[in-house]
C-alpha cells in the first residue's frame, strides 16, 4: 500500500480530527482522485478518508457491518459536513499487491479464490444492502446515456464490442442475476489484506451488499491479469472458487456492466 510522508495542518481539518493529526506521522495513501486517504501513525494505526458530500455513506455503512463479521477493522468515525470523512482502524499487514505475495502468484491465486468462497458462503441476511445489483445495472444504464465508457473491460476477454452492444449485452443477462451472495464489490487485490499470508481484512468496501457472486468472481479475475500481467491464472482462479458455482455467461454480462463502471 502507497504511503508518502506528508505534513498535515490541523486547521485544515474539521475539529474532531485536530488532536488526532497534530503531532502524528502521516502518509498519504490515495489511489484515486475520487477520495483522499491519510495514514494517521497512532495508536496502531488508522486511515482517514474523504470525498465529496454523501460519497462515503455506504462505505461506512458496509465497513461497519463487514466489521461486525470480523471481516475488517473497526470504524471509529463518520460524519458528512461540506465533505464526507471516514476514519478506520488499520487492518494489519500489507494488501496484496505487496512484492513477497506477488513473488508466488500461484498460491496469491489460490488463496484469492479461497477467501472469495468464504466470503460468499457468510450468511448476509441482516446486511443493510439487501439488492445491490439494481443499483450495479443503474449505474450502467446511467453512465451509457452518459456516453461514459471503458470498452477494454469486455475485449480483453470477449473481443471488439461496440458501447451499443456492451449494453445489450447487459440488458439480456440482467435478469438472470439474483441478490443471493454477500459480495465485496471491489474484489482487487489492493482490497484484501495479509498478515505473513494469514487474511487480515477486506478494504474499500463501498461497492458491497446482496448481490450476484460473479461481480466478485469477475474482479478477482481481472485483478490477478492485472496485477501480475499475464491471464495464466484465470481458469486456476475458478477452479478454486469451484466451478460448480460460475455460469461463465454471467461473467460475460459483468464484463459488459463493467464497461459502463
Amino acid at each position: 500500500m502507497k504511503r508518502t510522508p506528508i505534513a498535515l495542518n490541523p486547521k485544515d481539518f474539521p475539529y474532531a480530527f485536530r488532536s488526532l493529526i497534530a503531532g502524528a506521522e502521516a502518509y498519504d495513501s490515495s489511489c484515486s482522485p475520487e477520495a483522499r486517504v491519510i495514514f494517521i501513525d497512532r495508536d496502531g494505526g488508522m486511515y482517514l478518508k474523504s470525498a465529496t458530500r454523501g460519497a462515503l455513506a455506504r462505505e461506512a455503512e458496509m465497513a461497519q457491518y463487514f466489521h461486525q463479521k470480523g471481516l475488517t477493522g473497526a470504524v471509529l468515525d463518520y460524519f458528512s459536513d461540506e465533505r464526507d470523512w471516514l476514519l478506520t482502524a488499520r487492518v494489519s499487514g500489507e494488501d496484496c499487491t505487496h512484492a513477497d505475495y506477488l513473488a508466488a502468484p500461484a498460491r496469491l491465486c489460490d488463496l484469492l479464490a479461497e477467501r472469495l468462497r468464504v466470503l460468499h458462503d457468510t450468511d448476509g441476511a441482516d446486511c443493510p444492502v439487501q439488492n445491490r445489483m439494481d443499483g450495479y445495472f443503474a449505474t450502467a444504464e446511467e453512465n451509457y446515456r452518459r456516453g461514459v465508457y471503458d470498452l477494454s473491460y469486455f475485449t480483453a476477454d470477449y473481443g471488439d464490442a461496440t458501447a451499443d452492444e456492451a449494453i445489450a449485452t447487459v440488458r439480456e443477462g440482467r435478469t438472470y442475476f439474483r441478490n443471493d451472495t454477500l459480495l465485496h464489490g471491489d474484489y482487487c487485490l489492493p482490497n484484501i489484506m495479509l498478515d505473513d499470508w494469514r487474511f487480515s481484512g477486506f478494504i474499500d468496501l463501498g461497492n458491497g451488499g446482496m448481490g450476484d457472486r460473479h461481480v466478485d468472481l469477475y474482479w478477482g479475475a481481472w485483478t490477478l491479469r492485472f496485477n501480475l500481467k499475464t491471464d495464466a491464472y484465470r481458469e486456476r482462479f475458478f477452479d478454486a472458487y469451484g466451478r460448480e458455482k460460475i455460469t461463465p455467461e454471467l461473467l460475460r454480462v459483468v464484463a459488459a456492466a463493467e464497461v459502463f463502471g
